[in-house]
């Protein structure tokens, strides 16, 4: 805290006056006279000073601008006049005090700031023990001498200081690496001034005592705050296990909102993503309602997630063209015909401008997840994808998926080929049917469905999305999603896909009707997967995977493996803070 020093003279009139003629005159004027002078040597000012007369009530602002202006003062340094009475009131502006008055006719009384004191009195308010008064001499307009009198006044000053009080409050607050430790020490010290003003004439010996309290405040504020990481490697190594776990689900928004349907994101969302940190979420038709609706929701939670967990999120999206389109259908995005219509061109440059086009809207709606294209053969007529998938043929379908996922890539968008193994062989519906299984063997699966997801492998696409059909040829009357077989032996190690496995939605019959959210996710994450779509049950999700690594039926390695994919493809993304 800075230092002032402040000298303050005050000379009025009353009843009965001292003159430093040594003349004592007796004046009752109805309308007295009143002259001042304030002085205030500041430190930051220098001297500045101002007089008043005749029965004002002045409030001076002590700025080195504005001296002699009667305003509000800004620092709080307030002397008025009244009838009889002269008040200084010196204060700090936003700080209210309990101050001592010392009365010019030997009383001491405490009053608070803008109180007025006993009429007919002068006093000085000292609520600033740094602050002197120096002299009080009182005069009137004199028309009656009635005797000659000698005075004299001596002041006399002494400061008795004594250290009364010291207290000391420290408080430490240490968190997790994303959070900030900080040590306040505050160290308080109480001195007590005391100062004596004797007054002598030969009318009468006035001693007033007044006491004044300084307290300093010393506080020192340490602050440590871990830096958060900025790169996968890092990160993961300061995760907990249910951080890890979280970041290996994508969900609706509506599942960390509580918002339905969402449309935009509030507080409560940051606290849901606090609880859960989810890897993604996947928006649906309901969730868009305009393009600057879409932008400032994505834009919100992408910033709560990274305020909250340090790293973004998957803001993914159903958009391949055609009859699956919610962008293009509720925002107006550029529209394409179904992939069947341009698998007839073969056109891999046509596929490629489909794919850009497609990722670069979706891009710009803060979008950077595409479960898109479709890369499944039309096998089957009496599949569920029916003109969604380019062609019965293979080689067109890896053709043309390949070209359509490296535009959406270049554009800044993921790119997804799904359903692996291949849904085109099938004869029902994973939305529906309890069970949906494909007769194939695996040799017939090498020489058709896997041609495709080998070409977009091998181009680099980021995403595989592995469905729930059971494979007769894989032997285990399993979901493929569920499928160690289907998912590490074959989607792993045959093809030797590296990227991010996700699997098709749990929210569908195959999976709801069989299984719980808990099985059907730690079922997945043991074959292989590294993210688990749409779980009906978040909550129950999370804690029976938590649950399996801590009792040994999943290791945290395997965690690790998959959420290190996560987090790099993130990294990629430019998803860190």
């Amino acid at each position: 805290m800075k230092n002032f020093r402040k000298k303050i003279l005050v000379v009025m009139s009353a009843s009965i006056m001292l003159t430093g003629c040594g003349q004592v005159v007796q004046n009752m004027p109805d309308v007295p006279v009143i002259s001042g002078h304030v002085e205030v040597t500041d430190t930051e000012t220098d001297i500045l000073e101002t007089d008043f007369s005749e029965n004002k009530s002045p409030e001076t602002d002590i700025s080195e601008e504005n001296v002699q202006t009667t305003i509000s003062s800004k620092r709080g340094y307030i002397v008025s006049a009244t009838r009889g009475v002269v008040t200084t009131d010196i204060r700090p502006a936003t700080t209210t005090h309990k101050v001592t008055a010392h009365i010019a006719g030997g009383t001491t009384g405490a009053v608070n700031r803008d109180s007025g004191i006993q009429r007919g009195t002068t006093h000085v308010v000292l609520a600033n023990p740094n602050i002197n008064t120096e002299g009080m001499t009182t005069r009137t307009k004199s028309t009656t001498t009635t005797t000659a009198m000698t005075s004299t006044t001596d002041s006399t000053k002494s400061s008795n200081t004594s250290d009364n009080t010291t207290n000391t409050n420290t408080n430490i607050t240490t968190t997790n690496n994303k959070n900030t430790t900080t040590t306040n020490t505050t160290s308080r010290t109480t001195k007590n001034i005391t100062t004596t003003a004797t007054t002598t004439s030969i009318l009468k010996t006035t001693t007033t005592t007044t006491t004044t309290t300084t307290t300093t405040t010393t506080t020192t504020t340490t602050t440590t705050t871990t830096k958060k990481p900025d790169n996968p490697q890092d990160y993961i190594e300061q995760m907990t296990l249910k951080e890890k776990v979280c970041q290996m689900f994508i969900v609706k928004p509506e599942y960390i909102t509580d918002i339905s349907p969402t449309t935009y994101v509030d507080e409560t969302t940051k606290e849901n993503i606090e609880n859960y940190p989810v890897g993604g979420i996947i928006c649906f038709a309901d969730n868009l309602v305009s393009v600057s609706q879409t932008q400032s929701m994505l834009e919100d939670i992408q910033e709560y997630a990274k305020d909250s967990n340090v790293v973004g999120l998957f803001t993914a999206i159903d958009e391949e063209g055609g009859t699956v389109a919610r962008a293009s259908q509720k925002l107006g995005t550029t529209a394409f015909s179904n992939m069947q219509y341009y698998g007839e061109s073969n056109d891999a440059g046509q596929g490629y401008n489909i794919g850009y086009t497609i990722g670069s809207d979706l891009r710009s709606l803060g979008f950077n997840l595409d479960f898109a294209p479709v890369a499944d053969v039309n096998i089957n007529s009496n599949n569920e994808l029916g003109n969604r998938i380019f062609s019965s043929d293979p080689s067109i379908v890896a053709n043309m998926a390949t070209s359509v996922a490296k535009g959406l890539q270049d554009a800044g968008v993921s790119a997804t080929f799904k359903h692996f193994p291949g849904l085109g062989a099938e004869d029902g519906n994973t939305h529906e049917d309890s069970f949906v299984v494909i007769d194939r063997t695996v040799e017939q699966l090498r020489e058709n469905e896997f041609v495709p997801f080998r070409t977009g492998i091998n181009a680099g696409v980021d995403f595989v999305m592995v469905g729930h059909q059971i494979v007769t040829g894989f032997g285990d009357n399993l979901p493929s999603d569920l499928s160690y077989t289907a998912v590490t032996e074959y989607l792993r190690n045959e093809l030797g896909f590296n990227g991010i496995a996700v699997t098709d939605s749990h929210a569908m019959n195959t999976i709801t009707n069989v299984y719980s959210s808990g099985e059907a996710s730690v079922m997945s994450i043991k074959a292989g997967v590294d993210i688990v779509l749409m779980p009906d049950d978040l909550p129950s999700a999370v804690d029976a995977v938590c649950e399996a690594v801590e009792n040994g039926e999943i290791s945290e390695e395997r965690i690790d493996e998959s959420v290190m994919r996560i987090l790099n493809k993130k990294y990629e993304l430019g998803l860190f803070n």
